[in-house]
């Protein structure tokens, strides 16, 4: 099995292929993004997506996971290689998730 930072770097790679994808490092992990609203992150050795109507209904089978003690339930994708398949899922969802919210300047 690849280490953490070897999947880290393989589903990095992969995203980097798929349009309107960007990360950042947060603590540790890493937060996602398609077309600026948050979509998952990657934790430890896991991809791991908001467990949204639209992505249950395209992974009904993907493995529900709490990435970290307080979370929110995520689902695990397990198809990072099919980039076609990524933009799908990320499509689908985005009309589901939240808008960010600007950060007020002081």
């Amino acid at each position: 099995m690849a280490s953490s930072k070897e999947y880290l770097n393989f589903v990095l790679e992969q995203l980097s292929e798929v349009e309107n994808v960007r990360y950042r490092a947060m603590m540790g992990e890493y937060i996602l993004y398609y077309r600026e609203k948050v979509i998952g992150g990657i934790y430890d050795d896991r991809f791991l997506v908001k467990a949204v109507k639209s992505a249950k209904e395209l992974m009904p089978n993907a493995l529900h996971e709490i990435p970290y003690e307080g979370a929110k339930e995520m689902l695990l994708v397990d198809d990072v290689e099919n980039k076609e398949f990524l933009k799908n899922l990320f499509e689908a969802m985005y009309d589901e998730l939240p808008v960010l919210k600007k950060k007020k300047k002081q």
